[in-house]
């Protein structure tokens, strides 16, 4: 693997951490997989696409953000309002999100991000190393989620996911503290889309298919080296996880893998690494 191989696989796992910091928010901190991810991460892409072509490219980053977080209310509103179960309601949104995803690109499968007008230019064509531009982005994103987690708000979402009962018993709104953290999350899903269109230069309307297992797969990767649970750990080992993850992939198709097979790997990654608790404990002879 050269250097400049290394480099760009780098730039992309730091713009995939910002999708397995989102995934880490409903997975890991609400205790719920949420399947609005694979729709969001497209509309991210999406939004910014159109906003980068009307000349707006960093005010579209934005606006995907605000789009993804709306992604997230409505899964939120489908399961605390209309008694949703979870996993469904965000099957329900990521179906929808297809059809909406298409409209927003005016019934384009894809929009490719050139153009020779100057205005339309994204982050990542002004500048000469993408490294510069994504590593403090990311340590800014990573500081205002371990400021936002230790206020009373972000510990009351903290405790909704440890246990629900007992939040609702302490009168704080379950429906409220869901309500942003699935916007939360869901928003910066849409930005990782946001700066992985801009980054590749066009925007897909299918471009999200997969994105869960691989926000899943950086989370637990990360895991897996960094072994503390505390928030700020947490936060961190999405980061590093999702780089990892995809200077493995990358080295992975250095090596031949075929392309085709790479989220078959990432699942089966996520499924066994998921299942290791449970069959340690099976041989333990915990379970009957």
């Amino acid at each position: 693997m050269t250097v400049n191989v290394l480099l760009k696989a780098l730039e992309l796992g730091l713009i995939l951490a910002v999708l397995s910091e989102g995934v880490y928010v409903s997975f890991r901190i609400l205790n719920i997989p949420d399947m609005t991810v694979d729709g969001s991460f497209s509309t991210g892409a999406a939004v910014v696409a159109v906003s980068t072509m009307a000349g707006q490219p960093y005010l579209g980053l934005c606006w995907a953000f605000l789009a993804g977080c709306v992604c997230g209310l409505v899964t939120a509103f489908l399961q605390t309002k209309m008694k949703i179960q979870p996993l469904l309601a965000g099957i329900i949104t990521m179906t929808g999100l297809y059809s909406i995803n298409l409209r927003i690109m005016g019934s384009m499968p894809n929009m490719p991000l050139l153009s020779l007008d100057p205005d339309c230019a994204s982050m990542f064509d002004t500048v000469d190393q993408p490294l510069l531009v994504l590593i403090p982005l990311i340590a800014v994103l990573a500081l205002v989620l371990y400021w936002f987690f230790k206020t009373n708000l972000g510990l009351q979402i903290r405790a909704t996911g440890d246990n629900e009962a007992m939040v609702r018993s302490s009168s704080i709104n379950v429906d409220r503290m869901k309500f942003i953290a699935f916007g939360l999350s869901n928003g910066l899903v849409a930005l990782s889309g946001a700066l992985f269109a801009q980054y590749n230069h066009f925007a897909d309307v299918t471009g999200g298919t997969g994105m869960m297992v691989i926000g899943l797969a950086g989370i637990i990767v990360g895991e897996a080296i960094i072994q503390k649970r505390t928030i700020g750990f947490g936060i961190l080992s999405a980061i590093l996880g999702a780089c990892i993850y995809r200077v493995l992939y990358t080295l992975a198709l250095q090596f031949g893998v075929p392309s085709g097979d790479m989220n078959l790997i990432s699942a089966l990654l996520v499924a066994i690494t998921i299942s290791i608790p449970y069959i340690r404990k099976k041989r333990r002879g915990e379970y009957a």
